[in-house]
């Protein structure tokens, strides 16, 4: 079965278990994503809007002690669960920070290899979605790398209404006005991947 069929089949009763958590972790096989995102070792991964940290935990043993995970919301209460996670797992390259997305990063110019922005972008409004591109653009290293993740552009029984949800054409619209260039488009089912470059 392809990667595009194993996405779209999810029972009931994993979407009714799922429905309404902070992250979008449970709707896709995670080896898609991260077979996509390609860490190497030692790499340096920002995941923003982390949620509960479901991406960053799985990010953090690929990467290895030699990489740093950073991941960043502006919920404090679901970064100190990751915090707690994560030491509960015996992680010691995630660092947690409270920060809102839409804002400058406490993180250094050119310091991240690979960014992963996984449904964040839909709750937002035109002038964040600059921001935060904006921001990435600033802290990705020149060989940088930025992902996307978004709900597809269509009625479903659970997720945002369709009125709040972006196209893949909306989102590369805003991404190019700060540099960055499409590399690939992955239909995930319920939802889509980007995948970007700096120009």
């Amino acid at each position: 079965m392809s990667h595009k069929n194993k996405c779209r089949y999810l029972s009931k009763e994993a979407i009714n278990k799922h429905s309404g958590k902070p992250s979008s972790f449970w709707m896709h096989y995670p080896e898609i994503i991260f077979n996509e995102l390609n860490f190497n070792q030692g790499d340096t991964f920002l995941d923003l809007g982390c949620g509960v940290g479901d991406y960053s935990l799985y990010a953090a043993k690929i990467i290895g002690d030699s990489g740093i995970v950073y991941s960043l919301d502006r919920n404090e209460t679901l970064i100190r669960g990751l915090e707690k996670k994560a030491e509960f797992q015996g992680l010691k390259n995630i660092k947690v920070k409270v920060a809102d997305v839409t804002k400058p990063l406490p993180l250094d110019d050119n310091s991240i290899d690979v960014c992963l922005v996984a449904t964040v972008l839909h709750a937002l409004d035109s002038g964040a979605h600059k921001k935060v591109f904006y921001e990435t653009s600033r802290v990705l290293k020149s060989s940088g790398r930025l992902f996307t993740i978004d709900c597809s552009k269509k009625d479903d029984s659970f997720g945002p209404p369709i009125s709040m949800r972006l196209s893949p054409e909306e989102v590369e619209a805003f991404a190019v006005q700060f540099g960055f260039k499409i590399t690939k488009k992955i239909d995930l089912g319920f939802n889509y991947m980007i995948c970007f470059n700096i120009k």
